[in-house]
This record gives C-alpha cells, structure tokens and sequence, in this order.
C-alpha cells in the first residue's frame, strides 16, 4: 500500500483513484462499418451511411475489433464472457449524429482482470480491472474553425473503443501513472492499441474522492478525456487538495464531472453529475447477442506474444539482468527486441548497460526514437566484440560510439579508419611508463613519500601520453612493477 497521503488542517488525507480508460482499438475498419479508422484524413472524407446514422442504415459487427478485444482481455489476465450484448446509450450531442452511441452496458466482453504494476524501490501492486466493453467513438465538435459556427468531423465517429475500467485501488499519482503506462504498455506489445495519447487514441477519465483512513469511500469526482499520464496525475493531485479543502471547510464534496486545465493546474466544473445517467439504456434492436466459442478464444491465447512481465523476468533469468535493467528495456516491444539482438552471445550485463547508456544518450541528443536510430542492433554488437575482444578499451569504445551516431558506419570501420586500435605493446606501454615518471619527478617522490591516490595521477598520464589507446590493464600492471 502506498504512503502517499495529502496533509491537512486535520490531519492526513487518503486517496481513492480509479480510471476509466479508452483506447481506440487497432484495425482498418470501423466497429459497425466499413469505413476507414486511419487517423489524420481530412474532416468527414471516411465516413460511411452508418457512421452518418442515415435512415435504415444497419450496423455490421467488425470480427477483428472483436478479436483485439478478447486478446486485450487475455493480455489482462481477465475473464472472456463467451456470451455479451451490444447497447442503444441515449443522449444528444451534436457530434452523434444517431442520437445514441452503442455500447455494452449490462453484458460486457471481457470481466474481471488484474495488472500488476511496480512502483519505486521496486514493490509491485496488483490494481483491479473491473471490465472491459467494446464502444463506438463518437464524432469530434471543432470550435475554433468559424467565430460563431461549431463544424463536426464525423471521421472519428464509430471508431471501435474498448473501455477499460480499473476498481478503485489506487492510492497515489504515481500509481496511476504506473497503470497507465503498463496497460499502454500491453496494448502496444499486443498490437491491439497504438497508446497515442496525443493523437486520442488513449485517453482517460480520472475518478477521484479522499477519505481518512479506515473509512469507507466518500464522494467522487470524475475529470474527463486527460490525454498524458503526467497530466492524469497532475489532474490527480490538484483534484484531491481541490477536495480535501472543501471537506476540512465543514462542506461537501459535489459528486460532477470536471476537466483539468494543464495551463493553471486545477480542475474546474464540466457539469452535476448525478449518481444514476438517464441514459435508457436497451439491447440494440438491429445487433444479435455477441456469442464467441471457447476454441476460438483459446486459439487467440495460442497466437499472444510474450508480454511485458514474462519477458522481463526471462531477460532476468537469461541474460543475468538486474530488475530495473530489464523493466526498462521490456517498456518497448522495440526496445527489447534490439536488446536481444545486441545480447545475442554475448555478456547480457554489458549490453544492457551500453544500450542503457551511451546508446540512449545519444538517440536522446539527436531527439531519435530507437526505430530510426541511426546504429543497427548488429552494429552496437559489433562494438562490444571489439571490447570484448581488447581491440579497443572503454574510453575508446565511447568515442567510437559517438563517431557511430554521427556518421551510421560500423565499429571496426572508425577503428581502422582513426587509428584507434588499443596498445597491447607492453613495450610501447613500458617507454610511456618511463616518459611520465621522468617528467613528473615531484609526483614520483610525492607517491613514494606514501601519497598512494597519486597512482590513478600517473594511469591518466600514461593514457593521455598514449592517446588513450593504452590498455587499461597493461598500464596499470607496468605503472605498479615500475613504481
């Protein structure tokens, strides 16, 4: 259980965090139609007679929506309901253009689940999930287009969503940035959500409410469509000081919908919000129940990639990682995949703390995601057999690296090409040895007066002396027999 706790005027402040995500399923077609989901096309150029919610139009369910949700569900470790229903939600908004969306209020595709989420130090939480259902998007209302018009981009509108639902267990803004970043996380390892909060196709409604300890929940607030995890616990934290301020004032907390305003930091108020929606909700008259066999099912679970928590824990076991080397490196199906090329027979250890290193920095300088790096997974593997190797030390094999970012050419090409092969010449190493202690006489006497740290002095200078290509080992082993 987390410590993190808001203090008051009347002591400490508990949070109770549940989210309401919506991630925009991965799939060419709509969820009840044939028209394309691709985003960024010009406003209404894919939408179909059913997006439109023409007359007589008729919705046709999209088998492979149906099959990301399942696999979603088996990615969270959640039960199938073999047997869901798709519902008419009643409400007017100019963007549905129906009047209803459809969505599974009663009778969801996937039930319970869990995600395991590991916080700082190390600790892992298990957070509830309460469901996951299968929607359709709505269109999206521009107001910025016209001084006294709102346009309507219906592209949007009958995209497939999954919501997913966690149970109130989180207790911290960390925690909830956590889950969001690991369900992302599964989606994207599972193929079934790209997590693109910018582009909305992740986005979440934040529930919120603070209570002393031991009580039981007190009244929550929702805050709508956060798009970033560091806003979802920005909008965490300004939301719970927001109600422990009006609770130790002797009033009450306003069960309503609220929106998070990045640019003040505080939430304001959307609208009441009553504890029952009069949405009238019914099965949908024109959708049969959705009944999914068990085989199928299964034959999904058979084609479920290795996810995030089974590889980290093989990266663990095979190649010898500590815990917080391989969370990092599973964050990104990518990412793991290059690790595992650069690993390939070699020390696991000493790949990683390249890949995590020197590698990172430099993509992070050249503002480059590791699908377009600019070195191959082979080419930093070449790097460390020639480390490995003693074709060069360390310090050469940075500056190597470096060179690498710059011009995309392979290791042993800028060894040859600048001359950098290390010194193994233990003869050249002995004369670089006896230069150094002949041109620091004072350093010389000062050291066998018993001044001993002056012994790392004379490694630099005899490295320098060497261009740094000196072996590190060789030169420590002549500066100890000559001193």
């Amino acid at each position: 259980m987390s410590a993190y706790v808001i203090e008051g005027a009347t002591g400490p402040w508990e949070l109770v965090i549940g989210l309401e995500v919506h991630a925009q399923v991965v799939s060419k077609a709509k969820l009840f139609s044939g028209a394309s989901a691709e985003y960024g096309a010009e406003p209404n150029s894919q939408v179909s007679f059913v997006d439109a919610a023409f007359p007589g139009m008729l919705p046709v369910l999209n088998g492979e929506c149906v099959a990301q949700a399942v696999r979603t569900g088996l990615g969270l470790n959640a039960e199938i309901n073999l047997v869901s229903r798709f519902d008419r939600k009643n409400y007017f908004y100019a963007d549905l253009p129906a009047g209803y969306q459809i969505s599974q209020f009663a009778h969801p595709i996937v039930g319970k689940g869990v995600i395991d989420i590991e916080l700082e130090g190390g600790a892992i939480r298990s957070i509830g999930v309460t469901r996951l259902h299968l929607e359709q998007d709505a269109g999206k209302s521009m107001h910025d287009q016209h001084p006294a018009l709102s346009f309507i981009d219906l592209n949007r509108s009958g995209v497939a969503l999954m919501e997913i639902v966690s149970e109130p267990d989180m207790r911290a803004p960390e925690e909830a940035g956590a889950y969001l970043r690991k369900l992302r996380t599964i989606m994207r390892y599972l193929g079934t959500c790209d997590g693109n909060m910018e582009e909305g196709s992740m986005r979440a409604d934040v529930n919120v409410s603070v209570r002393k300890t031991g009580e039981s929940f007190r009244t929550r607030c929702e805050i709508k469509n956060v798009n970033s995890v560091r806003f979802v616990m920005q909008a965490i934290e300004a939301e719970a000081r927001r109600q422990v301020e009006i609770w130790e004032a002797g009033e009450e907390v306003q069960q309503e919908t609220r929106l998070y305003d990045p640019g003040r930091g505080e939430t304001r108020s959307m609208r009441s919000k009553e504890d029952a929606h009069d949405y009238r909700y019914f099965p949908d008259p024109d959708l049969l129940p959705l009944v999914i066999e068990r085989a199928w099912v299964d034959e999904l679970a058979e084609g479920l990639p290795e996810l995030p928590d089974a590889k980290k824990a093989r990266f663990m076991s095979q190649y010898g990682l500590p815990a917080y080397d391989a969370g990092v490196l599973v964050m990104e199906q990518g990412t793991a995949d290059f690790y595992e090329v650069v690993a390939r027979g070699r020390d696991g250890k000493i790949a990683s703390n390249w890949m995590l290193g020197d590698f990172f920095a430099g993509l992070n300088r050249m503002g480059r995601g590791i699908e377009n790096s600019p070195v191959s997974a082979e080419a930093l593997g070449g790097l460390l057999d020639l480390l490995a190797d003693a074709t060069i030390n360390g310090r050469i094999a940075k500056e190597v690296m470096e060179a690498m970012m710059e011009t995309g050419e392979t290791a042993a090409a800028i060894v040859e090409a600048r001359g950098l092969r290390q010194v193994t010449d233990t003869g050249a190493i002995d004369g670089a040895v006896d230069q150094v202690l002949a041109a620091n006489p004072d350093k010389l006497a000062e050291y066998k007066g018993g001044k001993d740290k002056l012994f790392g002095f004379f490694v630099g200078q005899v490295m320098k002396a060497m261009g740094g290509r000196g072996n590190p080992a060789l030169v420590n082993e002549a500066l100890k027999r000559k001193l």
